[in-house]
């Protein structure tokens, strides 16, 4: 996959594409795709609860699900074989380092729900935008504090 990348950067840009940079990239892109996966995940699980318990529960409960579903997905995909220890205390670790992004995707999706009727009416654009906020923070903190 490097070289692929390497191939493709204009001629500038490869003088600084270091295999460790590179590596990096690599990661973000897969956390990237993990992180559509757990939107998907965010989405329909609003979707699904949100007449039940609200936009706002089912905004808390949505979080829980999809952020566990992306730690599976991070663990055996975007850092295999990174991180040590009991799978639960990574877990947790996960959840506990998160809370950045979490503030920031959470703080997003309350925001739109609250003050934009398109985003009450369609959730999707709430945990869309809730999802852009919280991933550089998400990203580096999962690499730098859970999978290292």
């Amino acid at each position: 996959m490097h070289s692929t990348i390497y191939r493709l950067l204009p001629a500038p840009l490869r003088r600084s594409a270091t295999p460790s940079r590179l590596a990096v990239f690599g990661q973000f892109v897969r956390f990237g795709t993990v992180g559509f996966a757990g939107l998907i995940i965010d989405t329909a699980t609003v979707y699904g609860l949100r007449h039940s318990l609200g936009l706002y529960g089912a905004g808390l409960v949505a979080y829980v699900t999809a952020a566990s579903g992306n730690w599976v997905l991070n663990r055996i995909w975007t850092f295999r074989g990174q991180g040590s220890g009991p799978a639960h205390r990574q877990w947790a670790m996960f959840m506990v380092t998160n809370l950045a992004g979490f503030v920031l995707n959470r703080g997003t999706y309350a925001l739109l729900v609250t003050f934009v009727a398109a985003a009450a009416d369609q959730p999707v654009i709430a945990t869309s935008a809730g999802a852009v906020a919280g991933l550089l923070v998400n990203f580096s903190l999962s690499r730098r504090l859970v999978f290292r």
